[in-house]
């Protein structure tokens, strides 16, 4: 009889609906690091939580080359998705995946914009300084 009451009592709390959360095995890999770093996230964290996390395990593992504990300083990517960082704010299980990308932000000049060595020769001289300066290259005979 008592089986009976704890088999009843049992059925009748898998009937109620309760919430999970599923978590999962993601990869990281940093760029300029020699290896991936892998963990168990919940799928509702958010992409700001796991790239503070990588950063800590990252630090935890003592592992080359430093990079600092600034989450806002990183990037994360889906390494099928093309050139767009995932957001920040949404939860790591809404794009469905398992592999991801680490890169540190790119720190430009004040002006905001990439300069090639072609353009900062430009105000050094114009592009005439830069081809004399290509040329000027010594050439070791035997």
């Amino acid at each position: 009889m008592m089986k009976k009451m704890v088999f009843e009592k049992n059925k009748n709390k898998g009937c109620q609906k309760t919430e999970r959360n599923n978590r999962f095995l993601v990869t990281i890999n940093i760029m300029g690091s020699s290896g991936p770093i892998r963990f168990v996230v919940n799928e509702k964290e958010l992409v700001s939580g796991v790239i503070d996390s990588v950063l800590k395990s990252y630090a935890k593992e003592g592992r080359l080359p430093v990079l600092g504990f600034n989450a806002a300083n990183f990037l994360l990517y889906h390494p099928n998705a093309g050139f767009d960082a995932l957001n920040p704010m949404e939860p790591i299980g809404s794009y469905e995946a398992r592999n991801f990308v680490l890169c540190k932000k790119q720190e430009y000049p004040s002006n905001k914009e990439p300069q090639s060595e072609l353009i900062s020769s430009k105000r050094n001289g114009g592009w005439k300084a830069w081809l004399n300066k290509s040329f000027s290259l010594k050439i070791l005979s035997h």
